[in-house]
């Protein structure tokens, strides 16, 4: 099982591309990763193995038909496929970048299962208020 841990702070370059930290990309077995919309303002990122595992499964978590439908549509319409390259880059798509307000400084979250990437900013503003009351 994955475990990824951290908080890192790469840029995103002019051609869209982020660098994810030697030791989450260690962690990926393969080059291919799946970009999705967060649930928050941020964007999901899976190695692909682990993304047809986790979609399912919050699907199938629903229980409810007409929300089990409007989740799938909400995590496979804003999935998209990327190949990270040897330096752990890959391209962040238009929508995808758009959607979770990344303009040139990112937050890279390891978030045990799953990587997070969020524009800085945003990050900085919601762990300001999100950790206030205790999570017990």
């Amino acid at each position: 099982m994955k475990m990824f841990l951290g908080e890192y702070n790469p840029s995103i370059t002019e051609g869209s591309r982020v660098a994810l930290p030697k030791r989450m990309r260690e962690q990926i077995e393969s080059n291919n990763l799946v970009l999705a919309k967060g649930f928050e303002k941020c964007i999901f990122v899976y190695a692909k193995e682990d993304w047809l595992v986790e979609a399912n499964r919050q699907v199938e978590d629903i229980g409810d038909k007409g929300k089990t439908r409007k989740m799938s549509r909400y995590l496979y319409t804003s999935a998209t496929e990327v190949v990270m390259d040897s330096q752990g880059r890959f391209v962040v798509s238009t929508a995808l970048k758009s959607y979770a307000g990344i303009k040139s400084k990112t937050a890279v979250l390891g978030v045990g299962n799953r990587i997070e990437i969020w524009d800085d900013k945003t990050w900085c503003e919601y762990k300001k208020t999100a950790f206030d009351e205790p999570l017990q």
